[in-house]
């Protein structure tokens, strides 16, 4: 049992490992961080998985020098790119056969066009914001592969969110990462990169309950 926890712990904490991950397997530390991101926007049972910490953490780790800023910035936008096109199609699989009667108890026909509807929409600017949310963009493809957004105009903002995200925080740590300051500070960095990580979407929630709220009266 303790081997499973430690091994949890491991990934779900792994940038508090990276020293030991990139002294200890080199090269392949490049292939480790890149599953790591691929699972945590590709599959919905991962959302825990480190994103915004890592990613932060792996670019001051650049700026010593153990690693390549360039290779980490081309492999990380295609693991998250990938992670979420992989979301998308496990969820529109999913989503015409959760959906397939009419009168299902928990699930309707009805539901699934308003999803369709409501991301044909919103879509693009959801699954950008989204990019920027822990636990959030880990379902946000998923739930647009089951809402049967058109997959063109998924991939696009796919792409876009995708670069946006990979390229905010390892360029963020990269460039400012190792200033004694952040170095003495790392933790409370890392919370708010999370709490600015999530603002977007409080953001956007509360400007859409306002828009309704209009609508309303």
């Amino acid at each position: 049992m303790d081997i499973i926890i430690n091994f949890i712990d491991f990934f779900v904490h792994l940038d508090r490992y990276l020293p030991i991950i990139i002294k200890s397997f080199g090269i392949w530390a490049y292939v480790i961080v890149f599953l790591v991101i691929f699972c945590e926007t590709g599959l919905v049972v991962t959302p825990i998985l480190p994103g915004d910490s890592l990613l932060f953490a792996l670019g001051s780790f650049a700026a010593l020098g153990a690693l390549n800023i360039e290779i980490l910035l081309i492999s990380l936008c295609i693991a998250a790119i990938a992670g979420d096109t992989v979301n998308y199609s496990i969820g529109h699989f999913i989503g015409p056969k959760v959906f397939h009667y009419e009168d299902g108890r928990f699930f309707k026909k009805e539901y699934l066009e308003k999803t369709h509807q409501f991301y044909e929409k919103h879509g693009g600017k959801t699954i950008i914001i989204a990019r920027f949310m822990p636990i959030i963009r880990t379902f946000a493809p998923f739930v647009a592969g089951v809402g049967a957004m058109t997959y063109p105009k998924f991939i696009l903002y796919n792409i876009v969110g995708g670069i946006l995200w990979i390229c905010s925080f390892l360029l963020g740590g990269y460039f400012f990462g190792n200033i004694p300051a952040v170095k003495e500070n790392f933790t409370v960095v890392i919370i708010a990169i999370v709490i600015l990580s999530v603002l977007p979407g409080f953001i956007e929630y509360w400007r859409q309950r306002r828009i309704a709220a209009k609508d309303k009266n």
